[in-house]
């Protein structure tokens, strides 16, 4: 389905989503989507993930931002080589949407940075007939 890959400051992004039929109800106009997301640290300071920022686009343009602390629960700490992997989901009113978003990351020495997500699609499979 839909991914992205993109790099900031030395930290990799790397998302995949999927359709989920068995958890969407197109009648009731509701497509889920899950996605996994993979955040390396390629760079050469140690990092942590303090808060996230989502926009989250459906396919009559709608936006919807969400904002929180860390991912799933978590604000992990990643040393140069080291990665965290997690896995969420997204509901949408509509078959097809996108989302985008950034990371809010901080040094050990306190430097905050934004950490770019490329845009990704969510998007439902035409039947095949």
């Amino acid at each position: 389905m839909g991914s992205s890959h993109t790099r900031t400051r030395g930290i990799l992004v790397e998302v995949d989503s999927t359709y989920v039929p068995e958890r969407s109800e197109p009648l009731r106009r509701r497509w889920f989507f899950a996605y996994h997301i993979r955040i390396a640290n390629q760079g050469e300071e140690v990092v942590q993930l303090i808060s996230r920022h989502w926009i989250i686009t459906d396919a009559h343009g709608e936006v919807e931002e969400v904002v929180g602390p860390g991912v799933v629960g978590e604000q992990p700490t990643l040393a140069p080589g080291e990665a965290f992997e997690y896995a969420s989901f997204c509901p949408l009113p509509t078959p097809f949407g996108t989302m985008r978003g950034s990371y809010q990351m901080v040094t050990r020495d306190g430097e905050a940075f934004e950490v770019e997500i490329a845009s990704f699609e969510l998007l439902q499979p035409l039947p095949v007939n």
